[in-house]
């Protein structure tokens, strides 16, 4: 992936064939069952996957990331028809997965989403869309979250749309800061009719099963941060000690040593909040939640300080392209603000505090 990196960010290239040979390692359902062809692994297990897969890569790990919480869902909340129908290619990686909750006008607010699904015997009639869609026309399966039922999140649930299903379609390609090795596209549904068969779980069932994904997906996005700002730390390291200044290395600045060790620091304290919350997941604890939203708010917050850090570091070098330190400061800012934004998290946490 390192190699590609650049190119795959200037040309816009979403790079399947290189996530299929990521599949062949194991990559492609890293912690779905594998009775259906996953993994079988750990949440820690994939923290710790998709942290190294970044050093490479974020963009590009990142929607794997986003194909893995779908697949899971899938596996998690999908009866054994389902199951069996759906994870097997999806795992494999010959299709691809997209999540499906935020819309042009609830972002923040999911529950106030208005994508409605009638029943009509046995199918849904899907009409309204979503926005900023990873993977978004060019993937196969979209986990989607609509209302079946009354206002608020008791109203929603879950259906599997199947890419050339009739009523199904897609917005332009996003021109996006960052996030370039992945397409992002709004998902349009105009009388689209989806059977109930591909309904994940009971009506009504459907935010539930979002919020637990995300559980999850905040834990990966974190780790891919995470990739990030271990890369950078490196990329930092290597140019202090060749580019001098004043007739000596950068790397004799004290100044920019210590900075070198509150990046390192920052880095390895991130590090056990989102190996911390991963395990917690894993285990069921009941604070698993609040500890999921903690790492995400901390590392994704800290690790763009250390990328931005090392980008000043940098000096004018760290502006131009040909280096790699400006694209992973572009890549990992929108972690502040998908799979919920940090403020959210903040939101969460204190809940969590004053329930107590």
């Amino acid at each position: 992936m390192a190699p590609h990196m650049a190119l795959w960010d200037e040309k816009e290239i979403f790079p399947v064939e290189t996530m299929r040979k990521a599949a062949q390692l194991g990559f492609g359902g890293i912690y779905t069952q594998t009775d259906v062809g996953g993994s079988g692994l750990s949440r820690l297990d994939t923290s710790i996957i998709f942290e190294a897969l970044s050093t490479g890569c974020v963009s590009t790990t990142a929607y794997m990331s986003i194909h893995n919480m779908c697949v899971w869902m899938i596996d998690t909340f999908g009866n054994e028809e389902q199951r069996h129908r759906f994870c097997p290619s999806l795992c494999s990686m010959d299709k691809f997965a997209s999540y499906c909750l935020t819309e042009p006008g609830s972002g923040s607010d999911a529950a106030s989403l208005l994508t409605s699904a009638k029943r009509d015997g046995d199918c849904y009639v899907l009409n309204g869309s979503k926005a900023f869609i990873s993977g978004g026309g060019d993937t196969d399966v979209y986990v989607v979250m609509c209302r079946t039922g009354g206002s608020g999140a008791r109203g929603i649930s879950c259906l599997v749309v199947e890419k050339g299903t009739p009523g199904l379609s897609f917005g332009k390609k996003e021109k996006k800061v960052g996030w370039n090795s992945q397409p992002t596209r709004a998902v349009i549904f105009e009388d689209c009719v989806v059977p109930v068969k591909n309904r994940l779980g009971v009506e009504g069932q459907g935010f539930s099963i979002a919020m637990k994904g995300l559980n999850g997906g905040r834990i990966n996005i974190a780790s891919c941060s995470l990739g990030a700002a271990h890369a950078s730390v490196l990329l930092t390291r290597d140019h202090l000690a060749v580019r001098k200044q004043f007739g000596e290395p950068l790397a004799h600045n004290q100044y920019l040593q210590f900075k070198l060790a509150d990046m390192a620091t920052r880095l390895v304290t991130s590090r056990l909040i989102v190996r911390h919350a991963a395990d917690a997941l894993q285990n069921g604890t009941g604070d698993a939640a609040t500890l999921c939203a903690m790492a995400k708010l901390f590392a994704t917050d800290e690790c763009f300080k250390i990328c931005n850090q090392a980008l000043q570091m940098h000096g004018g070098y760290g502006y131009l392209k040909d280096y790699a330190v400006q694209q992973f400061v572009r890549d990992i800012r929108v972690h502040q603000i998908l799979e919920g934004t940090n403020e959210v998290m903040r939101m969460i946490v204190a809940r969590s505090i004053l329930q107590e």
